[in-house]
């Protein structure tokens, strides 16, 4: 039998399947590098578009932020007008007050009593005057208290002196067309 030698040909074919594996296995490691950084470039193309997003929403929250700050404001600036307004409202009100009270006053007075001093300080009056007797100053108070512009009428002090009372009292003044208050 014949000798062949066929180890150089088994040679060069283990050589060609090795050549071949190191080519495709450079191949798959140049997909799978592709591969990698295809998927990190989609996630941070990803990242990138939820940060402007994000962003978006910081500077859409400050905005809104700013706005409720003048909103507030402008509450603020509305509650101070309007508490202005029924200041106003009130004083304006109150104008023909002062004339009635006075007139009232002159209405309720009964003969031989004479005012000597008037204090008037926001709802509370304050009067001192001369009586000819104590019973004229208990018609004074009993007029005062049915008046409609008066009520709640306390005797200070009442002294004789000579043939006159003097006196002093507090009435509180009040208006008729004030809301009545309901018992509870």
């Amino acid at each position: 039998m014949a000798h062949i030698n066929l180890l150089p040909w088994r040679d060069q074919l283990r050589k060609e399947r090795q050549k071949r594996f190191f080519v495709t296995l450079a191949i798959a490691a140049v997909v799978a590098g592709l591969a990698v950084g295809g998927v990190h470039l989609h996630f941070q193309t990803l990242i990138d578009f939820q940060a402007s997003r994000n962003n978006r929403l910081q500077q859409e929250i400050a905005a809104a932020d700013q706005k409720i700050k003048e909103i507030e404001q402008l509450e603020k600036r509305k509650a101070d007008l309007i508490a202005r307004m029924q200041i106003i409202e009130s004083l304006q009100a109150s104008r023909p007050e002062a004339v009635h009270v006075f007139d009232e006053l002159v209405q309720t007075i009964p003969d031989g009593v004479h005012l000597s001093s008037f204090t008037y300080k926001g709802k509370a009056i304050a009067l001192a005057g001369q009586a000819q007797s104590n019973a004229r100053v208990s018609t004074y108070m009993r007029n005062l208290d049915g008046s409609p512009w008066f009520g709640d009428p306390r005797l200070l002090q009442i002294q004789k002196t000579g043939t006159v009372r003097t006196f002093g009292l507090n009435v509180g003044q009040t208006s008729p067309n004030a809301p009545k208050e309901q018992p509870q």
